[in-house]
């Protein structure tokens, strides 16, 4: 088994965590909708939560088989679940709830750093993935530190650079510990990022030159109403930029001259957990003949999410097994927005995860 811990039990963790029921009950066997079946000898199946944080009164001290219904979450049941008798721990608040949304979340301070490390110790996990809300800095490096003193490696999943740490903080810390270090921002299954990728890498291999670009999200549940505050999506709007940019000859250009605009635009609460992504390419070719592309694209953004944790949380088991610490480059450039090394484009990102997940030991 794959014992992993998550730290914020929201919409994400509650698709996760009926993800790998709904795959349990059709069997081992069953692979529709996956990314990748099989990841070493892991299968979905053999992924299991043994411990949960969460900072919000309706949640802490219930079972996760009940604390994932409890309001804001909105994430529809797609199984029944039995109780599974972890209960959901408390854990430290600091920035991880906006001013706007505490009515929300009812947030109590319960917990501390030591609190979490006693925890992933008691529970023996070995992975510990971050699904706190987008803004969350500090709170989400508490848990990285946490996660390395507990000797748990680390997934991060929102647009906190951890993984891709500027000042090399943290990968110098996990490389130390030999625990594996994944992330920044997590790429949908068919996510908006991902779909823009496509389009700017299809412009740039053959030949068209991109003049500007945007990329509009709107969607309808807590994480776009957390987003509403400006101040909490500086992070996020770098690591959608650079995701897309990349992709591109001259991203500075585009980038410095204001052509470029990408991330979260408006909370629509009709729309739940669906996400509406509209994404416009306005570029030149042969002979500065324009062309022009405008597109949207709509999803579950829970299911979205989980069907590339359920990989990342395999993929990362995988480089526990042979003693890979630090940044895992392979894992996070397929998987994340703003990896610590970005590739070129997805094949190039898809061709460095399937040589890391079929070498041999080391």
């Amino acid at each position: 088994m794959i014992r992993i811990a998550i730290a914020g039990l929201g919409n994400c963790a509650s698709m996760l965590i009926q993800g790998i029921e709904y795959y349990r009950q059709h069997g081992e066997d069953y692979y529709d909708g996956l990314i990748t079946p099989v990841i070493g000898s892991y299968r979905v199946t053999d992924i299991e939560v043994v411990a949960a944080f969460d900072v919000s009164n309706n949640k802490i001290g219930k079972d996760i088989s009940e604390a994932i219904f409890e309001k804001p979450n909105i994430t529809r049941k797609i199984v029944e679940l039995e109780k599974k008798g972890i209960t959901v721990s408390p854990g430290p608040v600091m920035d991880g709830v906006a001013p706007h949304m505490k009515d929300i979340f009812n947030p109590i301070e319960l917990a501390t750093r030591d609190d979490v490390i006693e925890e992933l110790k008691k529970s023996k996990a070995e992975i510990l993935v971050n699904l706190l809300p987008v803004g969350s800095e500090k709170a989400s490096r508490e848990y990285a530190y946490a996660a390395a003193h507990a000797g748990v490696a680390f997934i991060n999943s929102i647009p906190v650079f951890i993984a891709s740490d500027p000042s090399g903080e943290f990968p110098v810390l996990f490389k130390q510990k030999n625990l594996p270090l994944v992330g920044d921002d997590i790429k949908g299954q068919i996510g908006a990022t991902i779909f823009h990728r496509s389009i700017t890498s299809l412009f740039r291999m053959r030949g068209v030159s991109i003049e500007e670009t945007y990329q509009l999200n709107v969607g309808g549940n807590t994480d776009f109403l957390n987003m509403k505050t400006e101040s909490r999506l500086s992070s996020k709007r770098v690591s959608k930029t650079k995701a897309v940019t990349s992709t591109l000859n001259n991203p500075e250009v585009i980038e410095n001259e204001g052509r470029v605009r990408i991330g979260p635009s408006d909370f629509v609460p009709s729309l739940g957990n669906t996400k509406i992504a509209y994404i416009y390419v306005k570029g030149t070719g042969f002979c500065g003949a324009p062309i022009k592309v405008e597109a949207s694209l709509e999803v579950d953004d829970k299911s979205n999410c989980a069907a590339v944790l359920v990989d990342v949380i395999r993929a990362t088991r995988l480089a526990l097994d042979k003693r890979i610490g630090g940044a895992i480059k392979e894992i996070s450039a397929f998987y994340f927005k703003h990896p610590p090394f970005q590739a070129k484009d997805d094949d190039e990102a898809y061709e460095w995860f399937h040589n890391f997940i079929n070498m041999r030991n080391m």
